[in-house]
């Protein structure tokens, strides 16, 4: 099976919520949405234009590290 690869978004979020000890599946209920679909977000496989903004305002991004993949 072939390994999925995070977008430079998905990576971002993902050490972000490390630092934050937070799991997927926490920040797919505050963002309203599935954990399946954030993993797809975090993986390029849905653009997830919805809710990546709300991704950034939970946790304090800075939208300039954040470009669109």
């Amino acid at each position: 099976m072939k390994k999925r690869k995070l977008t430079e978004f998905g990576q971002i979020v993902n050490d972000r919520l490390i630092e934050l000890n937070i799991t997927q599946k926490e920040l797919s209920k505050l963002i309203g949405t599935s954990e399946p679909y954030l993993s797809m977000i975090l993986h390029g496989e849905r653009s997830g234009n919805k809710y990546k903004d709300t991704i950034i305002q939970i946790l304090k991004l800075k939208e300039r590290y954040c470009k669109n993949d």
